[in-house]
């Protein structure tokens, strides 16, 4: 039966079974559920006539699930992001994670109760001091009684809340109590996103162990308004809880540290114009996460990229090449070390103190002189030369000839090589063909992988770089 309806019962059964689905904390339709199982069973649990509340039996503990299906506490915060919960919580159905809600009052300015109730098929609740839940600590159930807390939208206001310590609702009450994992999907004004207590409070609750993701960039619900403040998209954030909520996976990296750079560099010709590239870093950041995610300590550094620090991982922004070496040196010794960032490969000899003018001579001459080569010379290193190097080869022509003769020429022990002629749509893109060269010896072997999102090929080679450890220990 996809559906159960109860119809003509007598008013001191509907009374009993309201009751009896409080006490327990469920659906009067999932409770009628239960009451037939048992029957079923051969355990009935008849009712009397009346059960009064002071007559109510102590509730036994609801237990975290034990089978494939997952539990998640949901509290829905105030915000006009709040009818993406809606969705939310049908996409974490769809992934067999059973959901209780939560509201705050805030919260029921934009969707209610009974909203929440229907797509969950679970009581909503709303009220640190409701006497249905809170006879027996309803609120110490609902933060312990699942597998994860999601908060969606993250207000401003919870989660300065959260980061004080606060519990003074239902929400702040779950979120104090709570000994599950918790993840925050933030949602507010970009003014309010990045006010300094905010950004205080957010580096608190990492601190915390808070999980958060997001918030996105875009248009707000206000006129006129754009920036970082969007909530995640629903199907993100079950994403996320997903991840959280899978088996723990091996993390054959756990002891390693792994150095990382990204992006492009930026060479400056006056205070106004710089030489650069298109790298977006995409890659170089993919390659941190499926690192960090493997057990190891990160340390990434980037040039000027428009994408958020992976959580988990040490980020050192800089802007020229000669920085990034600099960073890259500071940053030894380590056990793995991955040049993915585009780096320049000149700059302006003299750079000039003032923006360069148009003369009636024409073009400014502009001396260029070859920039220190980051690979060959953490490659060469006779001193804290990481047991293995990989680099990168973006190439438009004869990839793998070009490629093996980077290889022989820098002194790496890998290379990752991938054509970024326009036409690829690889550089600034989302998905990247690539081939690894592997040296042995005098020996250059290539393996050639198929068309993968920049993830993918991040954690495919995370993967042969932890079978290369695993082999060399």
């Amino acid at each position: 039966m996809a559906s159960l309806t109860i119809r003509k019962l007598d008013e001191h059964v509907k009374t009993y079974l309201r009751l009896r689905s409080a006490t327990n904390g469920r659906s009067v339709e999932e409770e009628v559920r239960v009451i037939l199982g048992e029957l079923i069973q051969g355990r009935p649990e008849l009712p009397g006539a009346s059960i009064s509340s002071a007559e109510a039996p102590a509730q036994a503990p609801r237990p975290v699930s034990t089978s494939s299906a997952r539990n998640v506490t949901l509290i829905i915060g105030g915000g006009i992001a709040a009818f993406k919960s809606l969705e939310l919580i049908r996409r974490l159905k769809e992934r067999h994670i059973d959901v209780r809600c939560v509201l705050t009052k805030a919260a029921q300015q934009f969707v209610t109760p009974l909203s929440a109730s229907a797509l969950s098929h679970e009581r909503v609740y709303t009220d640190l001091f409701d006497p249905g839940s809170e006879f027996d600590a309803g609120h110490i159930r609902l933060a312990r009684e699942c597998d994860l807390i999601i908060v969606a939208p993250a207000t401003a206001d919870l989660m300065a809340k959260m980061a004080q310590g606060h519990a003074d609702d239902l929400a702040s009450a779950i979120l104090l109590a709570a000994d599950r994992p918790i993840l925050l999907a933030p949602a507010m004004n970009p003014l309010m996103w990045n006010n300094a207590a905010t950004r205080r409070n957010v580096l608190q609750l990492r601190r915390d162990g808070v999980q958060m993701i997001g918030p996105n960039a875009g248009e707000m619900a206000e006129s006129n308004e754009a920036g970082v403040g969007r909530m995640s998209e629903a199907v993100e954030i079950a994403a996320a809880a997903v991840d959280i909520l899978r088996p723990p996976q091996p993390r054959p990296l756990a002891g390693k540290r792994v150095l990382i750079t990204a992006g492009p560099t930026h060479e400056p010709i006056d205070p106004v114009r710089y030489i650069a590239n298109r790298s977006s870093g995409k890659q170089g950041f993919a390659i941190a996460v499926a690192a960090q995610a493997a057990g190891a300590d990160v340390t990434l550094v980037s040039g000027p990229v428009d994408l958020h620090d992976p959580a988990g991982v040490t980020v050192i922004r800089v802007e020229s090449a000669r920085d990034m070496l600099h960073r890259v040196q500071a940053a030894l010794p380590a056990d793995i070390a991955i040049f993915a960032a585009a780096v320049a490969d000149w700059r302006v000899a003299n750079e000039g103190e003032q923006k360069l003018k148009k003369t009636s001579a024409g073009m400014p001459p502009l001396q260029l002189v070859e920039n220190p080569d980051i690979l060959a010379t953490i490659s060469k290193l006779t001193d804290k030369r990481p047991p293995l190097v990989i680099g990168f080869a973006a190439e438009t022509e004869h990839l793998i000839d070009n490629a093996k003769a980077k290889i022989a020429r820098k002194g790496c022990d890998w290379i990752v090589a991938n054509d970024v002629s326009p036409a690829t749509g690889v550089m600034g893109g989302d998905r990247n063909t690539v081939h690894l060269l592997t040296r042995d010896g005098d020996d250059i072997g290539v393996e050639s992988w198929p068309v993968m999102t920049k993830e993918q090929v991040a954690t495919e080679l995370v993967a042969k770089i932890a079978k290369s450890v695993e082999k060399n220990s």
